[in-house]
Formats: structure tokens, sequence, C-alpha cells
């Protein structure tokens, strides 16, 4: 606990923390010096940095998890960022041009193929197979008829690769917009180029499909207007086309060969149309709160599943799960065990049923990064520090080490952050 003398200092050390109640701690220390540019002299220190000095006795660094199950706080905050990559390719800003809300969109969802009949709640009020009417929070919602007789094997492995089918998708997408605007695969990225942005969800029968905005730009992305001939519905249709050709090889296993394809229901819908949700319309703002909120769930949070990965089957016994997710665990731990399936590493993906894939990924040009994002935040950060800043002909040089001190909150840091509120700004960066 900390002394009373150093509380407030403490204090002010976790509320950097935006509320992250599972900081990573490191011991060492950086210096920042001033560096002539003409001579290259080291001169005098800007900053210095140790982590005895700090109130914590260690730097406190918020651990970043984008899951909530893990870390509501930090989640939050990928949430966000995640929201204005999505906007910013959809209406411009962070370095994007508004124009990029003329260009043809449209909103996509990608479903698994079926694996075996789920209960499930059929439209129109109708009763699921089983003759029950399931409440929308019912636990067997997505579970197995006949868990006997539900294709694990195949479920395991469409996750596993879904990413490759995905990629596959887009190369066919290229190749079927240039078929419909008359050209050659060569020519087309002369004429225009697709951007896309996109998230992965679990269903909760623990199959991964994807929420897609595909957008149509001209050569150079978002900075060119895209030619006379692109508009949403030839995209649409281009979409539709090479999600019905795009296939995967799988792996043979006793004799039986696996191929991969996208589920039959396909969902595109043109952004800032009116049939979302009831006949709501579809816009940026919907399309990129839609794709955000699925960035900081996984597995566990619609199947059921661990949020973590496991080193021993026999921790299942353990574990409060569903037995659909328990079956689907240690199908992918028993494939795992194969030789020709080393590249899939089922094993450590384990608890993600098989997926290994990225849970938010766009193409280059879609819009800024996370990245750009989290230093923007870094800058602003810096700058409301008041912090000296070199002069006309210097530059910086920072010398640190960092040694890794483990995780997490002592009691009493928990009980004194847990009475803060987050200090505005500061989310996501690390505290000192």
């Amino acid at each position: 606990m900390a002394s009373l003398g150093t509380m407030p200092e403490l204090a002010r050390q976790l509320s950097g923390l935006g509320g992250c109640t599972r900081p990573v701690r490191l011991d060492g220390h950086r210096t920042e010096y001033v560096v002539d540019k003409t001579t290259g002299e080291i001169g005098r220190v800007l900053h210095h940095l140790d982590s005895t000095a700090l109130p914590a006795g260690q730097l406190l660094v918020r651990c970043n998890n984008r899951r909530a199950t893990r870390c509501a706080a930090c989640a939050e905050t990928y949430r966000r960022d995640t929201y204005h990559l999505i906007t910013a390719g959809l209406r411009g800003g962070k370095g994007i041009p508004e124009r990029v809300a003329t260009h043809p969109r449209v909103f996509a969802t990608f479903t698994a193929p079926g694996f075996g009949p789920v209960h499930n709640r059929p439209s129109g009020g109708r009763d699921c197979r089983c003759g029950t009417r399931h409440d929308k929070d019912d636990p067997t919602l997505g579970t197995p008829l006949d868990p006997g007789s539900y294709d694990y094997e195949a479920a395991v492995l469409w996750n596993a690769h879904a990413g490759a089918l995905w990629r596959r998708f887009s190369i066919y997408l290229r190749r079927e917009v240039a078929k419909r605007a008359g050209l050659t695969q060569r020519a087309f990225r002369h004429h225009a180029r697709i951007s896309f942005a996109k998230v992965a969800e679990y269903q909760k029968r623990g199959a991964v499909h994807f929420h897609a905005v595909i957008r149509l730009d001209g050569p150079d992305g978002g900075d060119t207007p895209p030619p006379a001939w692109a508009t949403a519905e030839l995209l649409t249709d281009a979409i539709r086309a090479a999600a019905v050709a795009a296939r995967v090889d799988g792996p043979v296993i006793d004799g039986r060969a696996h191929t991969f394809a996208f589920g039959r229901q396909l969902d595109v819908r043109t952004i800032r149309s009116a049939d979302f949700d009831d006949g709501q319309e579809l816009t940026e703002r919907a399309v990129a709160a839609y794709i955000a909120k699925y960035a900081t769930k996984g597995a566990e949070t619609a199947t059921g599943t661990l949020d973590r990965p496991i080193r021993l089957l026999a921790e299942l016994a353990q574990a409060r799960i569903t037995e659909h997710a328990r079956r689907m665990i240690r199908t992918a731990w028993t494939l795992g065990a194969r030789k020709d399936l080393e590249h899939l590493r089922l094993r450590a993906w384990a608890h993600m049923l098989g997926f290994r894939g990225h849970f938010s990924t766009k193409s280059r040009r879609y819009s800024t990064t996370l990245g750009a994002l989290r230093d923007a935040r870094a800058a602003w950060r810096r700058a409301q520090a008041a912090r000296p800043v070199p002069q006309d002909g210097e530059t910086t040089l920072v010398l640190a080490h960092w040694v890794f001190a483990g995780t997490g909150l002592s009691r009493a840091e928990a009980w004194l952050a847990a009475s803060l509120e987050p200090a505005p700004g500061t989310e996501g960066e690390p505290t000192a």
C-alpha cells in the first residue's frame, strides 16, 4: 500500500491507465537527449524516467487487450478506434478525403456452411425443429439437435480455413469486377481499386462469419474517384459471383477430402439504403457501430467457450463452458496432433475453435490504421504533458531499457484504481 505521502502521485499514475485492470509492469529506464543535427554531439537531457522513482515502483502500461471479457477498459478503447477507422473509410477524415462518401460501397455478410441441424429461432415466429419456440437468450441456441451426427471436424476446419477463403474471395472479386467492366485483370488496376474493412464474428454454433464494408475506388484508392461504370449494383453483382466461386481445398483426413466455401446465406446491402434493421436506413454510422461492436468479442461471447489458450486438454474438466464448445475444443485438440495439420496450429487456437485469423482487418487503402490512431493519441498526451522540446537544428536520441516485471495491480492499487475515473486523453497509452 502506498504511503499517504505518495497516494496522490500513485492515484495520478493509476488514472493514466484509463481503467485497465491488467497492466503490464516494467522495470527499467528511459532517457531522451538533445542531439545537435550538425555535429551529432549529444547535449542536455530533455526527459528522464526511472521506474524506481514512480509511485507504483514500476512503469505501468495498458494491456491493450481487445477482448471485453479480459479487460473492459482496453476493449472499449479498441472498439472506439475500430469505429473511427471504419467511419473514416466511409465518409472521410483521419487523412482520408471526404469524397469516399460518394464512392460505391456496400455492407456484406458472409456466413459459414452448415455442419448439421442446430437449435434456432426461425423467422415468422415459427418453432425450432425440436418443436420448441426458443427465447433469444436460450443457451441451447446454436447447439446441435443431434451432437452425435454433427460434423465437428468440418466445423473446426472451416474456422481454420476461413481466413484463407476470404483471401481467395478478394482475388476473385477483382476478377469479377474487371469482367463486368470489360477489362482484363492487368488493366483493371489502372482504372479502379477495391478497398475493404472486415470483422469476424462467431455465430452461436461456433462458426466464424464475416461482416465487411467493401468500397470501389479509383486506381489510387480513396484519393481518386471511381470510373463512371463503377456502381453499387455492379459491385454487389460481382460480390455475389465471387462468393459463390471462391473455394479453398482443405486436408484429406481418413480418406475424406475437405473443401471450404461460404454458406448460401449471403447478405449484400448498399450503404445509405433503407433495407437495414426493419427498414431503417443503412448509414455510415450504423455500419461502423455494428462492425466495431464485434471487434471486441470472441468465441467466448457467442459460443460460451474459453477466452484464453489451454496448455492441457485436462483443463476442460474445470472449465465452465458449454458442452458444444467443449466438443469443438476437443476436436481441435485432436486434429492438432496430426503432423499434416501442424501448419494450422489447432492446439494453440483450440480455445478459438480453430480460428486463428485477425478479428478485424482492412485493405491498405481503405482508411487510417489502428497504429496511427494510437500514435495520434500518444502525441496528444505528450503535448498535454508540456515537456521540453528540441530547438531548431536539434533532434533527439532516446536510450531505454525495459524488463518485464509482471502483470496486474496489487490489491491496494486495485482498490485505489477502482475509485478513479479514467484520465481524459490517456486511453490506450503507457502511464508514468
